[in-house]
């Protein structure tokens, strides 16, 4: 199996696992932007995708987004706030 059938096939499992794939992140766009390894490049991708703000504000659009499409939150039946 040669690399883009390897990455493709890599996809396809994870869509099928219910991980969404429309945007994957690789050391390439780190590399278009810096002169760097890829051990590097992989940790700029680590301290980008897992910072605080950049979760929080994914959270933030999910919640957004799903209320403005008219699903309905689940909500902790113990402290009865919004998951």
């Amino acid at each position: 199996m040669n690399n883009e059938a390897t990455i493709s096939h890599a996809i396809e499992t994870l869509q099928n696992a219910g991980f969404y794939t429309g945007t994957l992140w690789s050391i390439h766009d780190v590399k278009h932007k810096f002169e760097c390894t890829n051990e590097q490049a992989m940790e700029v991708l680590d301290y980008a995708l897992t910072n605080e703000w950049v979760i929080e504000q994914i959270q933030y659009a999910i919640r957004e987004i799903g209320n403005d499409m008219g699903l309905t939150e689940i909500v902790d039946e113990e402290t009865g706030e919004a998951l």
